[in-house]
């Protein structure tokens, strides 16, 4: 069915794509069908690429896949044009304060910056994207589509924030997280500097109300953790959702990113998810092929397994995380992830559990969006969930 309808919408090879939002994944498959050979137009409603972002470093997980996340992205025919840090190492602390040495042979992640500033992951993907010959619209918000499309306008809902701040150091590089549910309910809090910048946040899977208490409490134990002194502080805040879509087609048109859903519901690491998605609308467009068979082969497995690893996270608590942290951080970390990330016995016999409690998405039932100033309801949006 999402076949046809692919099909159908795509009329001839010469019909302009519109790709609505243009965040990573509509960038990357907007990249793949510029070159080859398509007209393609993306449409974004706001004046710039990375306005949900302000310059704050994220992580491309480097784990979930057997191939690095970057070497993959380039292989699918995106450059690496924008600033990306290899992080091999870092620390993890427990509800204790316990610190564990993380330690891989390969690369952990990628600290890349996001939003629309020179070196940042938004921009980067940007400048691939015009230099490829895509007409990008700005300022354009698409209220109807005729045509082939895909549609790549982000997060519906938020079922994990983040909130802290973004700010200057004279403190070394380095990488923290903290699991300990008085910082970031059923999340972690982290400290990342690179470059004599930083950025430091709660990502709470539950008590949004209490969101500036969780982030003081997250600056309050970083500084006493590694003598952190943050120089012109400013707040930042984001939100994600997780599902998982039944084919991840609405009108006809492909559904990726976090529209879909496509982010890993344990730890909220999207990105790669994100730009696989991507990858995969603009194969499924080139080579006629069923988008939605695509990425249920490629980012189901995970999606599932990110679903499985939630609820045991959940039922572990923070004593569960400790011993979670003291098995990882006994050897190789990379390949210990990567095996957490994989389905396995435990996670598919979970599952349908799993899926039962986490069907409806994870609506933080302290959000209530009275008196509630959160990353999601400050935003504005909260309040049409």
């Amino acid at each position: 069915m999402a076949e046809n309808l692919l099909s159908n919408s795509l009329k001839s090879r010469s019909d302009p794509i519109a790709i609505v939002g243009a965040g990573p994944a509509g960038l990357a498959c907007a990249i793949l069908l510029a070159r080859a050979g398509r007209k393609v137009v993306v449409r974004e409603w706001h004046k710039t690429v990375g306005s949900r972002f302000h310059g704050d470093y994220q992580g491309i997980e480097n784990w979930s896949g057997k191939r690095d996340a970057l070497e993959e992205l380039n292989e699918a025919g995106i450059e690496t044009s924008f600033n990306a840090h290899p992080v091999f190492q870092g620390t993890a602390y427990d509800y204790r304060g316990k610190e564990y040495p993380i330690i891989g042979h390969r690369p952990l992640y990628y600290l890349v910056q996001r939003g629309g500033q020179t070196g940042s992951l938004e921009q980067g993907l940007l400048d691939q994207a015009i230099s490829a010959g895509v007409e990008i619209r700005f300022g354009d918000r698409a209220v109807s589509i005729d045509g082939p499309a895909i549609s790549a306008i982000g997060p519906r809902s938020a079922d994990a924030i983040a909130a802290g701040y973004i700010f200057e150091t004279d403190q070394a590089d380095s990488n923290h997280i903290a699991f300990d549910n008085k910082l970031a309910p059923h999340g972690y809090a982290y400290l990342l500097v690179h470059n004599g910048q930083g950025t430091l946040a709660s990502c709470m899977f539950s008590g949004f109300k209490n969101q500036a208490m969780h982030v003081a409490r997250s600056v309050k134990f970083f500084e006493d953790k590694t003598g952190l002194k943050m120089n012109s502080p400013r707040p930042f805040g984001g939100f994600g959702n997780f599902r998982i879509p039944n084919t991840a087609m609405q009108g006809g048109h492909p559904l990726i990113g976090e529209q879909a859903g496509f982010q890993d519901m344990l730890a909220g690491f999207g990105m790669r998810y994100a730009l696989r998605s991507g990858i995969l609308a603009a194969q499924s467009l080139i080579d006629s092929t069923d988008y939605t068979r695509l990425w249920r082969a490629q980012l189901l497995p995970l999606l599932k397994t990110g679903i499985s690893n939630r609820f045991l996270y959940n039922a572990a608590g923070d004593r569960g995380a400790r011993l979670a942290l003291r098995n990882i951080s006994r050897s190789n970390a990379s390949a210990r992830l990567h095996r957490l990330y994989q389905p396995s016995f435990l996670t598919k016999i979970i599952f349908p559990l799993a899926q039962r409690q986490f069907r409806r998405p994870l609506h933080d039932p302290s959000c209530d969006h009275v008196a509630c100033q959160c990353v999601w309801c400050e935003h504005g949006v909260g309040h049409a969930v």
